[in-house]
């Protein structure tokens, strides 16, 4: 199971405040002395020392406040804490800044003073111009229009029309932002929901979408945002389809474009570090060896800037993509052992990170971690973590992972020689794919070879396994067997039989002969 979560949200925020943050809230809200705030500091103080919330416990804690009260206490603390950190941290982001400035607009507006109000308008249109935040921009050409339509403030005619041509821009902007920022999202949760395409039915439905919905213009458009959601779109269009040239081609697109204007890895950093961590899984799914430890080593050279830091998300995030990808590298380099020395610490992680991490990204894990135990014969501890995937039912995403967990679990069974449960096991493996249409020609030779493999002495098993090795080989190339291998490195797997080798030396001979062909 996923761990459990407090799901109270005051607890969460006050778990996730740094000591700088606590000891700010502490200054911010002395300067008002009701006694209603006496009360809050008491609830904060308790709930920072509190490791889980439970409210009886709490309320026994706090004799001075009684039942009735503390959902009005703890609805002020809550609000008191987030312009605690609004104060604190005010000029970090440039949406923070953008819409203290409007604020400020509005606020000297309702008092009369106009031409102040026009005046802090004209530095935001600036700012958010020069940073490509249009929606901020049409926030702030609305009260403008306002301003000029209810009030004469300077020469009406030269400003009216400046106004809406400006306004006619940024409306047509925001309509191509926003209709290739739904693409790029809808097949992005396709792929959350589904995984990759499974068959020809998947692909023409993701292809006819896709040519329905991408703007006719799409190539013609300049702007940052533009190509941003342009370039994501393909991204996920291609990663679907399992066309991994194509989705490299088009995450690196996304990368460069933060390259080009270096300015939005500070505006749009948590876009930047999702396409680093696609160019990443790309050059994973193409074995780019060479280009992989580059990008690797760019990004944790980017880890360590004070961008990539000033935020816990980003943070948090930033260290997530890079563990996986160090995951990846093992994997596909057969160093299987050395990935499993990294397992302990990611895991302490994931539950540091429990209040941030979405629970995909902890299958995603738990199905690595898997990996690196079946492919190094630890096949117990495998299926502990298969077991942690298979018995949860809180994500209800990704099918694809939930399929091939129970079909490594199954395979991790075979191993261990527990004849007396594989036929229930093949039984009900088989049946759960079949049921989610994720079964390919690959795993129905998988399940036709164990269920034959029973019981067959070891030179009898032998010419079994090469036979299965042939049918499987030849689709290596096919893209709706692809997944497959993917996943799980079925064809490593019987050469590890039938050449009598552990499967991580098969797979790092394989790494090993690339590089000699490289030089």
């Amino acid at each position: 199971m996923m761990p459990n979560r407090s799901t109270d949200a005051l607890f969460q925020l006050i778990k996730s405040l740094h000591k700088a943050e606590k000891r700010h809230f502490k200054l911010y809200i002395k300067r008002a002395t009701a006694k209603e705030n006496l009360k809050i500091v008491e609830l904060f103080d308790t709930l920072d020392k509190l490791d889980d919330y439970e409210e009886r416990e709490l309320l026994k804690k706090l004799p001075s406040i009684k039942k009735p009260q503390l959902n009005n206490i703890k609805s002020h603390l809550y609000k008191q804490l987030l312009a605690s950190l609004r104060d604190l941290k005010s000029t970090d982001t440039l949406e923070l800044q953008l819409s203290e400035q409007l604020d400020n607009a509005r606020i000297l507006y309702h008092k009369g003073l106009k031409h102040q109000a026009m005046r802090i308008l004209e530095r935001a249109k600036e700012l958010a111009t020069a940073n490509g935040k249009f929606n901020y921009l049409a926030q702030v050409i609305s009260l403008e229009k306002k301003i000029e339509t209810l009030h004469i403030t300077r020469t009406i005619q030269e400003k009216t029309e400046k106004l809406t041509q400006e306004a006619l821009e940024i409306s047509g902007h925001i309509d191509r932002v926003t209709r290739l920022s739904n693409l790029a999202l809808r097949l992005y949760g396709w792929y959350v929901m589904h995984g990759h395409a499974r068959n020809e039915k998947d692909e023409t439905g993701i292809r006819q979408f896709f040519k329905e919905q991408l703007p006719s213009d799409a190539f013609e458009l300049t702007d940052f945002y533009e190509k941003l959601y342009l370039y994501q779109s393909y991204t996920w269009y291609a990663f679907i389809r399992q066309d991994f040239l194509m989705y490299y081609r088009y995450s690196k697109k996304w990368v460069d474009l933060f390259y080009e204007q270096e300015v939005m890895q500070k505006v749009e950093i948590g876009h930047f570090i999702k396409g680093l961590h696609n160019l990443l899984n790309a050059h994973f799914d193409l074995r780019n060896y060479q280009q992989f430890q580059v990008v690797l080593k760019q990004f944790e050279e980017f880890a360590k800037t004070p961008i990539a830091q000033q935020h816990d998300n980003f943070r948090i995030h930033t260290d997530i993509y890079i563990n996986s990808a160090r995951l990846n590298w093992h994997l596909m380099t057969g160093t299987f052992k050395e990935g499993l020395g990294l397992v302990n610490t990611m895991a302490e992680n994931l539950k540091e990170y429990e209040l941030y991490v979405d629970p995909h990204r902890i299958v995603v894990f738990y199905y690595k971690f898997a990996t690196l135990y079946f492919g190094s014969g630890d096949y117990n501890t495998c299926i502990d973590y298969l077991q942690k995937i298979i018995n949860d039912t809180s994500a209800n995403l990704r099918i694809d992972l939930q399929s091939y967990a129970r079909l490594m679990h199954m395979m991790a069974h075979y191993e261990l020689g527990n004849d007396d449960i594989m036929e229930s096991q093949i039984k009900s493996v088989y049946r759960f794919m079949a049921k989610m249409k994720n079964l390919t020609v690959v795993e129905e030779e998988m399940f036709r070879f164990i269920r034959h493999s029973f019981g067959l002495s070891p030179r009898k098993l032998k010419p079994e396994l090469e036979k299965f090795l042939q049918k499987i080989k030849h689709l290596e190339k096919n893209r709706f067997e692809t997944r497959a291998f993917a996943y799980l490195d079925i064809i490593s797997w019987v050469e590890s039989k039938v050449f009598e080798k552990p499967m991580n030396q098969v797979i790092n001979e394989k790494y090993l002969a690339s590089r000699k062909r490289r030089y």
